[in-house]
């Protein structure tokens, strides 16, 4: 799971990005953020206060500050003494719009941080929202190489020194794009889609044994590289072994979970000269066949038993002709 998240925090991190102002005193540090949904809280500042999550960032736009300027001055301390008391995380005060100085005293007084932005609250809250899905969201590091192979983000992994960074740059050499090399960060999305990418320090570069550090992106052009992939498949690497029962006809097919979300999963044997560029290749090409309902190991196997009742049917009808 995530850390959790702090209005300090996410003002460090998106502040300049969403044109934040601190109206508190810089010593209020606001709460911890729960849930990635935000809230304009018009029916908590009219005492509706059913189901309200204090744990959300509060949004006031110019028509909740309207209905506060509304009120008289009983009805607004009761009113903004309810948006406070739990204490949410933040507010932040959208439209260019001025907060209130009774909000403001409130917020020094309880450690609510309250902020001001220029962005129109419908913009805000969407953009709001989606940065604080990606913030919110389960998230693990994962060993391997991510690359996205004719639109398909193939996870390989392995034991270290095995070979997923040639792997992934073999694939890159042959117009396939890196997502994350090395460290492969993976959250989990509200729509259980595992999303991986790459730390700021290591975008764009891989460890090549031998070689050292590249720059994919300068040597390869903009177009090796891309900032995140969804997951579609994991690619385990395994040293060859006359022990181990690899599958052969593609009957029964392997998983993996991270993050509690299962996805299909490969093993492929190395051995000296197999060409892994093009199997990998075929793996995504066969995954988006799947996607479409074709899987020619079942149709193989209808079309064997097909046979071999044909050919049971023919036997049926000779027995006993001598002539």
């Amino acid at each position: 799971m995530t850390e959790e998240l702090t209005t300090q925090s996410l003002a460090a991190g998106i502040g300049e990005r969403l044109s934040l102002s601190t109206a508190t005193k810089p010593e209020v540090s606001g709460g911890v953020i729960g849930d990635s949904n935000v809230c304009l809280p018009g029916l908590l500042l009219a005492g509706f206060v059913e189901g309200f999550r204090a744990d959300r960032v509060q949004i006031l736009g110019s028509r909740e500050l309207s209905y506060i300027d509304s009120l008289t001055t009983d009805e607004r301390e009761a009113s903004l003494a309810r948006l406070c008391s739990p204490p949410v995380p933040c507010v932040i005060v959208a439209d260019g719009l001025a907060p209130p100085p009774l909000l403001v005293e409130l917020g020094n007084s309880r450690g609510v941080a309250v902020f001001t932005t220029p962005l129109s609250s419908d913009r805000l809250a969407r953009e709001l929202a989606s940065e604080l899905e990606d913030l919110l969201a389960p998230q693990k590091v994962v060993h391997g190489t991510l690359v996205d192979v004719h639109g398909v983000g193939l996870l390989f992994t392995g034991k270290s020194g095995i070979g997923k960074s040639e792997c992934g740059l073999d694939l890159v050499a042959n117009g396939h794009r890196l997502v994350a090399d090395d460290v492969v960060c993976v959250m989990r999305t509200r729509r259980d889609y595992l999303i991986g990418y790459s730390t700021e320090l290591l975008q764009n570069h891989m460890e090549i044994r031998g070689v050292g550090i590249i720059d994919v992106q300068a040597m390869f052009g903009t177009k090796a590289f891309r900032q995140r992939k969804r997951i579609e498949v994991e690619v385990k690497l395994a040293v060859w072994s006359e022990l181990s029962d690899y599958e052969r006809l593609g009957f029964e097919e392997d998983t993996s979970e991270i993050l509690g979300i299962e996805i299909p999963a490969v093993t492929l044997p190395l051995v000296l000269g197999k060409n892994i560029i093009v199997i990998s290749e075929v793996i995504a090409l066969n995954y988006l066949l799947k996607l479409r309902g074709i899987n020619a190991a079942r149709d193989f196997d209808r079309r064997q038993r097909d046979a071999i009742a044909r050919e049971a049917g023919v036997l049926r009808a000779t027995r006993g002709d001598d002539e």
